[in-house]
């Protein structure tokens, strides 16, 4: 039996501006995006008949809830196959955590059933078929940092990004994409917005949606301070809507890994948050 093996790269926006309301409900954005050796992996098969879907992580949802099911549904639909497929999802990404996990499941999912089933969509239908799904899909059949533009579907490839390792901090609950979105411009208005950027490089890394989430979730801000306070971290800031902080750590300062900010993180906040050090992804090229 054939079975297609993917990788569905976490991502952090390096950048996230909300430029305003949209006619159709979603917000204007403008965010640069950069895909993280962290990965889900997926296996896609046949099966006897219907999507049959199992995943290690028991709290996701099995159905058309599920952004995996959602997207083999739209493929079978859009393309008229009718086939049974099984589909296996190892999650290593959390979720409710910016980090787009759930989206880039989704586009993997679809590039596998396009592999399975002899490519029946080229790139741009693929690409049109995950905006339909969800805004930040479109992004990871590009495999390489974008700047992403309307409501996140637009995909503008952007040179490769500088080598840093990269802490990813999770706290134990997830923040609410459309909560945050719904919360933003109320929060900004009545909320002091002159916080200075990060850096990398040249990039200026600030992102809006830490006005209404640093407003509720009163950890995250104190997380950040604290990690813009350590040595060797050149940038801290809040990845998407949250809740994940990331720390990119400063290439001229010693350690080599991140094991001693982890440490000291662990000693000053407890040992309740999700952590991970990761990179920036090599650009994979294209759907």
């Amino acid at each position: 039996m054939e079975t297609i093996t993917l990788a569905a790269p976490a991502k952090i926006n390096l950048s996230l501006r909300v430029l305003g309301k949209r006619p159709d409900g979603y917000h204007q954005i403008e965010t640069l995006m950069a895909p993280l050796l962290l990965e889900d992996g997926i296996e896609i098969s046949h099966a006897g008949s219907g999507i049959a879907f199992q995943c290690n992580e028991p709290d996701l949802p099995t159905g058309s809830g599920n952004l995996c099911v959602k997207a083999a549904e739209a493929f079978f639909k859009e393309t008229g196959i009718v086939h049974g497929v099984s589909i296996t999802l190892l999650k290593r990404i959390p979720h409710g955590a910016g980090l787009g996990g759930g989206s880039s499941d989704a586009a993997a999912v679809i590039r596998g059933l396009n592999t399975l089933f002899d490519e029946p969509l080229v790139p741009g239908e693929m690409e049109r078929l995950g905006a339909s799904i969800g805004s930040d899909v479109p992004f990871f059949f590009l495999g390489a940092p974008a700047i992403c533009r309307g409501r996140g579907e637009v995909v503008e490839e952007v040179p490769p990004l500088p080598e840093r390792k990269i802490l990813l901090i999770k706290p134990p609950f997830p923040v609410s994409t459309a909560w945050a979105y719904g919360r933003y411009e109320e929060a900004r208005a009545r909320t002091d917005t002159g916080v200075l950027p990060g850096r990398l490089g040249t990039i200026e890394i600030v992102n809006d949606l830490e006005i209404p989430v640093f407003e509720k979730y009163l950890l995250l801000p104190v997380m950040k301070e604290w990690l813009g306070s350590q040595p060797g971290v050149e940038s801290c800031f809040m990845s998407g809507s949250g809740s994940t902080m990331v720390a990119i750590m400063d290439p001229r300062e010693p350690p080599l890994t991140t094991e001693p900010l982890r440490a000291d993180f662990q000693e000053r906040f407890g040992s309740t948050c999700w952590m991970a050090e990761t990179a920036f992804a090599p650009a994979r090229g294209g759907a």
